[in-house]
């Protein structure tokens, strides 16, 4: 069964595991769109570079319309994948696919042209276009046997049978060949990602709660307040109550399990894209995206103070946590965290002086 795995795996998911495979796939597709632009810039260039030379050297002419034909359609992917597609899109993976049946075509009439010559240039397309696709090596073996068994059909009618005899072996076989290297090729640049996925991980979460860490919210909240388009979000600003006493009653390690049980009640809680993470100490931040509503500022900040009195224990059972909350609200004003940041910690200075409140709102003072 583990070895029935492990082929399962490497052919559907790469080498990896399905869920594994799922949560970075988009990254991967995203990361080999520069290399579709780059490889239809090269194709276009080509052909142009062919149909240019079939005007004036005769051994060229036979196959002019074929290097015309091929430029037209490459010039259109590309101009599609530079101007048209987005980058994660299912067209742009489809497109790479029609690309490559465009180039076992190519090879096809190639051939056709060159009946006594074994299938060089078919052959060679078996073996390179494989490596230019990160997706479900199934996927690729389908496409290979298909073009192989289109080809072979197509040329049985063309080929002497001896000729076609030997093509028939030399593509089995380099298809088998084109498959596997996908499968090799695929499964390597996958756990690229993978490790890169871990250390990016790695890097951005607080050690100690597992939330993000003030890096990575930094980060984050200011790629959001560059967006253009967006213009509309909540900060929360909340620290523990009086966490010195914590640490000088129960000691750091309590301390740190109190520090611990709000961070992971946080991330528990906001679970729909918000920023969460610890900017340090005792200082947590949640960012909610895409509103600006009051009343939703108040009750999610009341949810977070009755939810971490619940939620955080101390050791006496007859003691509960509190937390203090400023607010700022974004109305597409702050062009970076720290100008939204300000806000929110004046809010929290005041809800602090306050023994009454809980969290305060940020108001604009005349």
């Amino acid at each position: 069964m583990k070895l029935l795995r492990t082929v399962r795996n490497y052919f559907c998911y790469c080498g990896i595991e399905k869920d594994e495979y799922k949560a970075l796939k988009k990254d991967a597709y995203v990361s080999n769109f520069a290399v579709w632009r780059v490889l239809h810039c090269l194709i276009t260039a080509v052909f142009a570079g062919l149909f240019t030379v079939s005007l004036s050297v005769n051994i060229l002419e036979t196959n002019r319309w074929l290097y015309l034909a091929a430029l037209g359609y490459s010039a259109v992917a590309t101009f599609l994948f530079f101007f048209v597609l987005k980058k994660d899109s299912v067209t742009a993976q489809l497109m790479i696919y029609l690309t490559i049946s465009m180039l076992f075509l190519f090879g096809g009439f190639i051939t056709q042209n060159k009946p006594l010559s074994p299938a060089t240039t078919f052959i060679v397309f078996l073996l390179i276009t494989p490596m230019f696709m990160i997706d479900k090596p199934y996927f690729m073996a389908i496409e290979l046997s298909a073009a192989s068994v289109i080809f072979l059909v197509w040329m049985h009618a063309v080929k002497p049978a001896e000729i076609w005899k030997m093509d028939l072996i030399n593509i089995i076989v380099f298809a088998l060949v084109g498959i596997f290297i996908h499968i090799i090729a695929n499964s390597i640049r996958i756990k690229e990602f993978v490790l890169a996925r871990k250390l990016k991980i790695q890097k951005d979460t607080d050690d100690l709660t597992g939330t993000k860490n003030k890096s990575a919210v930094t980060r984050e909240i200011n790629a959001f307040l560059a967006d253009e388009t967006k213009d509309k979000g909540i900060l929360l600003m909340l620290d523990i109550d009086r966490f010195k006493n914590v640490n000088d009653t129960y000691g750091h390690d309590v301390g740190d399990s109190v520090i611990n049980q709000l961070g992971r009640f946080l991330d528990e809680t906001f679970v729909t894209g918000e920023i969460v993470g610890r900017f340090g100490g005792d200082e947590f931040i949640v960012f909610i995206k895409d509103t600006d509503n009051v009343d939703f500022a108040f009750h999610t900040a009341r949810r977070i103070v009755e939810g971490a009195a619940r939620t955080v224990k101390l050791p006496d059972r007859s003691e509960s946590v509190s937390v203090s909350i400023g607010i700022a609200v974004y109305h597409g004003e702050e062009k970076n965290y720290s100008q939204i940041f300000k806000k929110a910690d004046i809010a929290l200075y005041k809800t602090k002086a306050d023994r009454t409140v809980k969290y305060n709102i940020y108001k604009e003072t005349a």
